[in-house]
């Protein structure tokens, strides 16, 4: 069996609950929101043990503020995290599965990886929350940190494993003819790749760090000089890591097989320049971090998304050499389902709109001041997550009974 008619047959033979296109960009805007928290927590992690070997007054003081960030970080990255999986198992099943198997005991390692990460970085947190942050501490955020780069190398793997469907029975049939079934090995690591993605984790922090100090600079108990040396680091360090991320990036660009031509795709090219014009305004922004953090920040994550569309226009050429295409997938449309998805969704920007604000504001205010908003707000959230309840209930007893299962 050729590996054309391996990877078609593999497809879920029930088809595609609704177009593709939709799968696919809500696969690339859910990654692009994925990945920028990941950038920040791998970030945060390795500034803060930074500041704490340099033992810098305000450098101390920021690497205690960062193991909040770590700790709330990782959390919202790793519920982000499922949305694009769950759409790459959708339209990319074939090679997914097939990646995991190849590599089954490292995808497994992973959850083991990531749950310990987290567990390090509260560690980091909670042994600082309340004391002065010291040496000894920060072994937390070290183990914390050797686990996330741990992470991020089988994640890696795991993809790369997914674009090169031509070497998997390379990878499974040794030459003498013998089967591995162990799921040990890894395979096609490509760490041009690798930096490409980690670098940016500093240029993300960076930018952090600039909307970090525009927040509280006008906060009484906020001293300004430790204000300005947070926005002051942030932009350095954007710079440099976003020039680093460049270079890494045409690294990789070398990686990718000459005949798909990727260096003339609109997607990268458009990417391309996106980077160099953010890099740039970083640049310009060196004296003026804490007025420019937001446009800094806008220009950041819309140059992250454009990259991540041209990652997926790579992704589907490499697909496309194995005879496979997302468009060509069986589309049997189940509109309820889908409306309800999309009303959870809405239902969910809906119900977190008011911790935010919430949040956003007390934030703001000065230790001890009464933050105070409109309860209506809280409410129509509270009526709204009360109504979804009821809904799904409702929709899952009417289709039980529909079925026979209830009675």
């Amino acid at each position: 069996m050729d590996i054309a008619t391996y990877v078609n047959s593999m497809r879920d033979p029930a088809g595609l609950p609704f177009y593709p296109i939709i799968f696919q960009f809500l696969l690339v805007l859910t990654f692009a929101m994925h990945i920028t928290m990941v950038n920040l927590v791998v970030g945060s992690t390795f500034v803060a043990i930074w500041e704490v070997w340099k033992k810098n007054e305000h450098g101390l003081r920021l690497a205690k503020a960062l193991g909040r960030v770590l700790t709330v970080g990782m959390s919202i990255a790793i519920v982000l995290g499922v949305a694009p999986l769950l759409f790459v198992q959708v339209i990319y099943d074939p090679f997914w599965y097939t990646a995991t198997t190849l590599s089954a005991f490292w995808a497994l390692m992973f959850l083991v990886v990531i749950t310990l990460a987290f567990y390090a970085g509260y560690g980091f947190y909670l042994g600082n929350r309340n004391a002065d942050i010291d040496s000894a501490k920060t072994v937390w955020a070290l183990v914390a940190g050797g686990l996330l780069l741990v992470t991020a190398l089988l994640i890696h793997m795991l993809s790369m494993e997914q674009l090169m469907p031509q070497h998997w029975k390379d990878w499974i049939v040794s030459a003498n003819g013998s089967v591995s079934y162990a799921g040990g090995e890894f395979h096609g690591i490509a760490f041009g790749r690798l930096l490409h993605f980690l670098l940016p984790s500093f240029a993300v922090t960076g930018v952090f760090l600039m909307l970090y100090s525009a927040y509280f600079k006008d906060r009484e108990d906020y001293d300004k000089a430790y204000v300005n040396y947070v926005g002051q680091k942030g932009a350095w360090m954007a710079l440099w890591a976003s020039v680093l991320a460049i270079g890494a990036g045409f690294w990789w660009l070398g990686l990718i097989p000459s005949d798909f031509h990727f260096v003339r795709n609109p997607l990268f090219l458009l990417g391309a320049a996106m980077g160099v014009a953010t890099t740039a305004f970083i640049g310009s922004s060196i004296f003026k971090p804490q007025e420019r953090a937001i446009p800094a920040a806008l220009l950041m994550f819309g140059t992250i998304f454009v990259m991540c569309c041209a990652r997926e226009a790579l992704r589907m050429k490499h697909m496309s050499q194995a005879g496979y295409s997302i468009y060509n997938y069986p589309v049997n449309a189940d509109w309820p389902s889908t409306i309800l998805f999309f009303a959870t969704f809405i239902m969910g920007l809906f119900v977190l709109y008011f911790p935010a604000v919430a949040a956003f504001q007390a934030g703001r205010a000065k230790a001890g001041q009464v933050v105070t908003l409109d309860p209506c707000i809280g409410r129509k959230a509270v009526s709204a997550m009360i109504g979804w309840f009821v809904i799904v209930a409702g929709l899952g007893i009417i289709v039980s009974i529909k079925n026979g299962v209830l009675f």
